[in-house]
C-alpha cells in the first residue's frame, strides 16, 4: 500500500500484456495473481473495483463528447449516481486542472489534456490500486513533471494509493518509483529498489541505466 511501483522494459518486453492480465481483460495461459488479496481468475469483480486503469489509447474515448461527457458516461459505468458522478468529476478535474476545458470535445485537447482526461477516469471509483500503462508517453516536459508529481504527491503519498506503472522510458523512473522491476523477453529479470540493484551488481553508484543493461541482455 502506498507504493509507487515501476515496471521498465523494451518495447515488446510483456508490460502490457501483463497490465491486462492484471487489470482482467485478459486471461493468463498459465499461474494466477492477486490484488488486494482478490485472485484474477476467481474474484474478477471484486479485482475491477479495486483498481482503476489508464493508458495512452485515445480510442477509449469517444471523440465527438466532450470531456464531462465522456466522464459522465464512465461514471456511470461505475454506478455512480448523477449527484456522486458529478462531485467527483467536479473533485478529480480541479485537482487535475481539467475544470476550464469539460465542455471541449475530446478530439479537440491537446495529449496532455488527453491524459489528465485518462487519469480522472482511472479515478472516478476511487481505487486502491493505479494501473497506469505507459502514462507519460508523448506528453512534453512540463506536463510530464506535473503529472508525475501529482501521481507521487498526492495518489501514493497523501492517499496511500498503490501505482504499478510500465514504461521503456529509464528517465522517467529514476527519482519517481519506490521499487523497479526489469522485464526483458517476457520475464522479470530483477525486482527492487535502486539501492538494492545496485548491490546485486556490486556498483554503489550504478545509473538506472547502467543496472538496466546488465538484465535486459
Amino acid at each position: 500500500r502506498g507504493e509507487l511501483f515501476c515496471l521498465l522494459g523494451s518495447n515488446g518486453a510483456g508490460k502490457s500484456t501483463l497490465i491486462k492480465i492484471l487489470s482482467c481483460l485478459i486471461l493468463p495461459t498459465a499461474g494466477t495473481a492477486k490484488i488486494c488479496g482478490y485472485d484474477i481468475l476467481k474474484e474478477e469483480n471484486k479485482v475491477k473495483s479495486s483498481i482503476g486503469l489508464v493508458n495512452g489509447d485515445e480510442h477509449g474515448f469517444y471523440g465527438r463528447l466532450t470531456l464531462r461527457q465522456n466522464l459522465d458516461f464512465f461514471a456511470a459505468l461505475y454506478n455512480l449516481s448523477v449527484t456522486q458522478a458529478k462531485s467527483k468529476i467536479g473533485e478529480l478535474s480541479r485537482l487535475l486542472g481539467l475544470s476550464g476545458q469539460l465542455n471541449k470535445r475530446f478530439q479537440e485537447s491537446s495529449l496532455g489534456t488527453k491524459q489528465r482526461l485518462a487519469l480522472t477516469r482511472g479515478l472516478l471509483n476511487d481505487p486502491a490500486v493505479l494501473l497506469m500503462d505507459e502514462p507519460f508517453r508523448s506528453l512534453d516536459y512540463c506536463t510530464r513533471i506535473n503529472l508525475s508529481n501529482f501521481i507521487k504527491e498526492r495518489l501514493v503519498r497523501e492517499q496511500g494509493k498503490t501505482v504499478f506503472f510500465t514504461t521503456h522510458n529509464i528517465s522517467e523512473v529514476e527519482g519517481f518509483a519506490s521499487r523497479i522491476a526489469i522485464m526483458h523477453n517476457s520475464e522479470i529479470r530483477v525486482c527492487g529498489t535502486l539501492e538494492e540493484l545496485r548491490h546485486k551488481i556490486g556498483s554503489p553508484f550504478a545509473s538506472l541505466e547502467d543496472i538496466y543493461k546488465v538484465f535486459a541482455n
